[in-house]
């Protein structure tokens, strides 16, 4: 890890500069750390100098020439250099550095901040299958929480369930409506061994789009079923809450496939029923951050107005729509929280949700236990005390919060931090965070190959997909296909292999080829998913990192058959040789860099999580697999004759395989045996 020694650096440059030059922190400048672009210039470069030179009205090289002998011995560092140019180049003491890291002995990173923070990710409609869009914000979620657990900071992950809106209306009145089913009827068809119930609800909600379209009063009935679904105790309230519980149980199950799980599933109708937004709504009033619209077409509803720029904001939805499938328009400058109908929009709830995650709201949900994962519990909030059995751990109450919702939502999520702003809490609406994202589409290639008939027409070089209208690739059919390609790949690289096993490394693959995909692209691109290019063992992509740490790990097994090595026994043997082969020529510098590249998984994670960039990660895991990858063809292991140099190598590699399976982890990819 190379943070760590970032920050002791900072810290020895921080007190010289206050020794040498009178400079107390509080005046400093930022000290930046860089890795230079040739190993002769050092491991680190600094270029504080040239920010002090107006300052001290002294040439940049002479400041780092004082620094330099000012600077004195510093621990884990050989030699100090001030460059020609101004820079302070640091040389690190390769030996100590490398045996630290492989031993887990290297010095620990700072602590993580203080304070619980709240991830809310996937949030997908409880109404049908789960497809490749919602993909995009599990793996990017995931990934966050796993990055921040990786920093040491405590994690609660939240799964939102929206199991009053719309969508849940629309497939209720699919069964009563079109296929005149009752409760009992719903249950028989869910219970019904034959029937994928999610991808039932799938084709039902395309029915009932195209059912509206038939007679635009049929409207009428969604906005009665919206109202009698949030107001409980109905019939079609018992139909939609059903409805709801089974289709996220498939969602958990899908995800689950993805090595993606949660700690919290918040039901929205408990916000309703417990009167979250009640009490929300009552301070907002009263501090007058909403009001009742008196005229025009908004008249009757209760809105907030946007404090956004022009422009930026989406448009107010129509009555018994979402305010997610409102079309943008620039001239709306203000925003319904409450319909003339009284029926509450997504943004009312979200506030109230997102004042109970920083403990602000003063009330809590009552919890249960939804389901076992792997012997550890799913909890889930209810509205109605449980009746004995495990105390759940204390939820809500973060000093951070982040939303991962697709950028559609932007101003919604604005919207909540101008709330929070407004009603006195500044500190946790800067800690509001939106990790917001672009759509994912398909290839035209995949686009065919999952059975689009049509694919060139719209001009576009992706295809886009809509589930209201039907048209999608579900994400348990994509993880099928990804799984049956590896398959066949496995088995033909590994004819020998049991059907089983190759099921196991296919399905490594499959998850790897889609979450390093899902991440791998700048959050703001619109990625066009193709499952080719996916799963190829070339370029860059998940199967190609895994794939350079399932060679380190043939490299090891070799050694063990020949030399009785293993990894903790190359360690052992390094402590008593010499660092020639580490220290000493162009084979050893390129040794050592790859050395020094594997330790900045730290460095790039934090990168990651400070610009909410993941793709950094994937860039990172992707990079150090190359570069193990030419190591590994120009210094051979096996078939090198010198003791000392060959466990010098091996211990490189040891490394880099710690580093590239952490990173794999981190992204919620495992390491298969073979490929």
């Amino acid at each position: 890890m190379i943070l760590p020694v970032h920050a002791l650096v900072r810290r020895r440059l921080q007190q010289t500069l206050a020794e040498t030059f009178g400079l107390q922190e509080a005046d400093q400048p930022a000290i930046a750390i860089e890795m230079p672009p040739r190993r002769a210039l050092g491991d680190l470069a600094v270029p504080v100098a040239f920010e002090l030179a107006r300052r001290l009205r002294k040439a940049p090289r002479a400041i780092a020439q004082e620094l330099t002998t000012a600077l004195g011995t510093i621990p884990g560092v050989a030699r100090i250099e001030a460059a020609p140019n101004g820079y302070l180049n640091f040389f690190l003491d390769r030996r100590s550095f490398m045996l630290d890291r492989l031993r887990g002995a290297a010095p620990a990173a700072a602590p993580p901040l203080a304070g619980k923070v709240i991830v809310e990710h996937t949030a997908i409609n409880p109404n049908k299958a789960a497809h490749i869009g919602h993909l995009r914000n599990s793996a990017l979620g995931d990934t966050l929480v796993r990055l921040l657990r990786y920093q040491g900071r405590p994690v609660e992950v939240q799964n939102y369930i929206d199991d009053t809106g719309v969508q849940v209306a629309d497939v209720v009145l699919g069964f009563t409506q079109l296929e005149g089913r009752d409760l009992a009827g719903v249950q028989a068809l869910a219970n019904d061994p034959a029937v994928r119930f999610d991808y039932y609800c799938w084709d039902l909600y395309a029915k009932v789009t195209e059912w509206y379209e038939g007679d635009a009063t049929r409207l009428q009935a969604r906005a009665h079923a919206m109202h009698a679904i949030e107001e409980g105790g109905n019939a079609l309230a018992g139909m939609g809450a059903f409805v709801a519980d089974r289709i996220v149980r498939c969602h958990l199950r899908t995800m689950a496939r993805l090595n993606v799980d949660y700690d919290l599933l918040t039901w929205e109708g408990d916000i309703l029923r417990l009167r979250f937004w009640a009490k929300a709504f009552e301070e907002l009033k009263a501090l007058g951050a909403v009001f009742l619209q008196t005229e025009g077409k908004l008249a009757g509803c209760w809105v907030m107005k946007i404090e956004e720029p022009a422009g930026a904001a989406d448009a107010v939805p129509a009555e018994g729509e979402t305010a997610r499938d409102a079309e943008p328009a620039e001239a709306e400058r203000e925003k319904v929280i409450v319909r003339s109908n009284g029926t509450v929009t997504y943004v009312g709830k979200d506030i109230a949700n997102q004042l109970w995650k920083f403990g602000l709201l003063g009330r809590d949900f009552f919890y249960r236990v939804f389901d076992d994962r792997g012997g550890r519990p799913l909890w889930a909030t209810t509205s109605t005390p449980p009746a004995g059995g495990a105390a759940p751990p204390p939820f809500g109450k973060a000093a951070a919060v982040y939303n991962v919702i697709d950028s559609r939502q932007a101003y919604l999520q604005q919207l909540l931090k101008q709330s929070l702003g407004t009603m006195g809490f500044p500190g946790q609406a800067e800690r509001s965070t939106h990790f917001a994202y672009e759509m994912v589409a398909l290839s035209h290639a995949t686009a065919r190959e999952l059975g689009y008939a049509d694919t060139e027409s719209s001009g576009k070089p992706f295809v886009e997909v809509s589930g209201r209208k039907g048209l999608g690739v579900k994400a348990d059919d994509l993880l099928d296909r990804l799984i049956a390609t590896a398959t066949a790949e496995v088995m033909q690289r590994q004819p020998e292999l049991p059907a089983a096993d190759a099921r196991v490394t296919a399905e490594a693959i499959a998850v790897a080829a889609v979450r390093y995909f899902l991440v791998k692209f700048s959050r703001g691109k619109v990625i066009a998913f193709d499952i080719q290019e996916a799963l190829s063992f070339e370029g860059e992509t998940g199967p190609y990192v895994q794939y350079a740490v399932v060679r380190a790990n043939n490299i090891f097994g070799k050694l063990r058959e020949r030399d009785g090595l293993d990894g903790t026994g190359v360690i052992a043997a390094l402590a008593s040789l010499p660092p020639t082969a580490l220290t000493e020529g162009d084979e050893a510098d390129e040794l050592w860099g790859l050395v020094l590249e594997a330790s900045r998984l730290d460095e790039l994670a934090d990168s990651a999580i400070r610009a909410l960039e993941i793709s950094q990660l994937a860039k990172f895991a992707f990079t150090l697999a190359q570069a193990f990858n030419t190591f590994y063809h120009r210094q051979p292991i096996m078939r090198e004759e010198r003791a000392d140099v060959r466990l010098w190598r091996a211990g490189a590699v040891e490394y880099c395989r710690q580093q590239l399976t952490t990173a794999l982890g981190l992204m919620g990819c495992s390491v298969p045996t073979r490929m």
